[in-house]
């Protein structure tokens, strides 16, 4: 499949009360070490976390979703790295 670029992350909305109430964790490897964060302070530290964690959660659950999601790069503005490649816009 074609490499997908995301732009413009930090412009994420959810609907309804999700922004306050939809928890996001995660594990440190240490004991105890399981953090939680609420989807509104983990947009404001890091944007692009919510994208790709909605989409790795739609790809399926082995190889080939794991290939598949090497192929996604995610941006909190609207710049990216990748103009040598001329990337096609999509609108929708």
């Amino acid at each position: 499949g074609d490499y997908i670029i995301v732009i413009n992350a930090e412009k994420v909305k959810l609907t309804g009360n999700k922004m306050d109430e939809k928890v996001y964790d995660h594990y440190t490897g240490y004991p105890g070490g399981r953090k939680e964060e609420i989807a509104k302070d983990l947009q404001k530290r890091r944007p692009e976390v919510l994208v790709e964690r909605a989409v790795k959660g739609m790809l399926p659950k082995n190889r080939l979703g794991r290939q598949m999601y090497k192929k996604l790069f995610v941006y909190a503005g609207d710049q990216h790295p990748h103009i040598a490649q001329q990337p096609k816009e999509l609108k929708f």
